[in-house]
């Protein structure tokens, strides 16, 4: 399961209820924050989750939108010194504009107290984690190295507790070692393997977060079979030409997304203040019913199940 949870959804400019994006991506003992617009810190601060285990920021693309809380937040955690490290990842274009604003202003002069790496971003796995991966994929928006990022739980074969007990498995270590695919010996002498116990396979969670969208060409295929699919719906149809210019998707176009890729649900955000949140839910909803439209703290639990 990912816990997702918002702390800005608004475009290009704060609202008086929206603050600019960012997010939060919790799967066990890691976190991760995606895009960090200005004023982020204080929203995680009221959001209740704070700084803990802050050690990964994902970027989408180099907007100052989408990139200048980076500056608070350090600047915060340099005089807290609550983390030992931070690993920023983003396109080459993002991180040349990242490193500018962290070693030409943020820590101009200065060694941060916290180590800083900055890490590339290319198509493919960014991270694996004992049950998870991350991984990014290219988007086109407004420039080169825009990316969106995929969470995804590894397969796995469900343990069958009923056909355990039945075969006199007792609870404890003896399970453990089925789950992790290992033969066991009980007392009797007799061997139990991993087959005998286990479920077909069956996929993990996955959600999928595009970030900026231009269009959203190819991208089906990608967000396949997602359990949720998190996009932008800077724009409705009436203004579909204003999309076009300035490198944005319609609600309607996030939902025909959503539904060639038959993602269970579709939670959109990157929300315009000329419109009110109905206007796109409805939009949105007349082509894809399972549609959400984001809301500053909202919190979503994605799972499989």
């Amino acid at each position: 399961m990912f816990e997702l949870t918002f702390l800005g959804t608004a475009a290009a400019a704060p609202l008086p209820k929206r603050g600019l994006s960012s997010a939060i991506v919790a799967h066990d003992e890691y976190r991760f924050m995606v895009d960090c617009g200005e004023g982020t810190q204080r929203q995680l601060l009221n959001s209740g989750l704070g700084f803990r285990r802050l050690e990964h920021i994902l970027l989408t693309h180099p907007h100052l939108d989408h990139i200048l809380g980076l500056a608070g937040i350090l600047s915060t955690l340099s005089q807290w010194e609550t983390l030992e490290r931070m690993t920023i990842y983003g396109g080459k274009t993002t991180l040349d504009r990242v490193e500018d604003l962290l070693w030409r202003i943020v820590f101009r002069g200065t060694r941060p107290p916290i180590q800083i790496d900055l890490v590339e971003v290319r198509p493919g796995l960014i991270l694996r984690g004992e049950d998870f991966d991350v991984t990014a994929f290219p988007v086109r928006h407004r420039g080169p190295d825009c990316y969106g990022f995929i969470f995804e739980e590894h397969a796995r074969r469900p343990f069958l507790n009923d056909k355990a007990t039945a075969l006199g498995v007792p609870q404890g270590p003896e399970r453990r070692e089925l789950v992790r695919g290992n033969p066991i010996t009980l007392a009797d002498g007799r061997v139990i393997h991993p087959d005998d116990v286990l479920g077909d396979w069956v996929p993990g969670t996955k959600l999928v977060m595009t970030g900026d969208l231009a269009d959203t060409s190819g991208l089906a295929e990608i967000a396949c079979g997602a359990h949720a699919l998190v996009t932008e719906a800077t724009y409705i149809e009436a203004d579909a030409e204003l999309a076009r210019e300035n490198g944005h998707l319609t609600a309607a176009q996030a939902a025909r997304l959503a539904r060639e890729a038959n993602a269970r649900l579709l939670i959109l955000n990157h929300i315009s203040g000329r419109y009110r949140d109905k206007d796109i839910e409805n939009e949105a909803k007349a082509i894809f019913p399972n549609t959400v439209v984001a809301r500053d703290f909202d919190t979503f639990k994605i799972k499989a199940d």
